[in-house]
């Protein structure tokens, strides 16, 4: 059975920094397209990044590019998500996901949450100003 499970969430003030956790079991993320996604209440969930753990190569929406750092560390088969210099606007819960079967291959696929089969269940990022 698939989990990935989310931690690192909180409360912080604007500029702040956050490091979301999504910890594997029963997958592994080695050579996988993993990505995080946000929601806010009333709108679509958004991809934010996304990786291919095969090479590391990287993804991020533009809104997020500078600020936040996605990584992953295969022996604990988990895929962090830094957040840095937070903006009200990074206000979501957000949503670890794996094993898309469009790949990361380029943006658009890497960030697009129809491919996604698995799913987190989220933590809470809240920033204030």
């Amino acid at each position: 059975q698939v989990q990935l499970v989310e931690s690192g969430g909180g409360s912080v003030q604007a500029g702040g920094s956050l490091r979301l956790s999504c910890a594997a079991s029963g997958y592994t993320i080695i050579r996988k397209c993993m990505g995080w996604f946000r929601q806010t209440p009333g709108k679509e969930r958004e991809g934010v990044a996304a990786i291919f753990t095969g090479n590391g190569h990287t993804y991020y929406i533009d809104s997020v590019k500078g600020r936040f750092t996605i990584s992953q560390d295969n022996a604990k088969n988990t895929v962090y998500l830094q957040l840095n210099n937070l903006k009200t606007e990074d206000t979501a819960m957000y949503f670890c996901a794996a094993d898309s079967w469009l790949g990361c291959t380029t943006t658009l696929t890497a960030l697009s949450e129809q491919s996604y089969n698995y799913w987190g269940q989220g933590t809470q990022v809240t920033v204030s100003s």
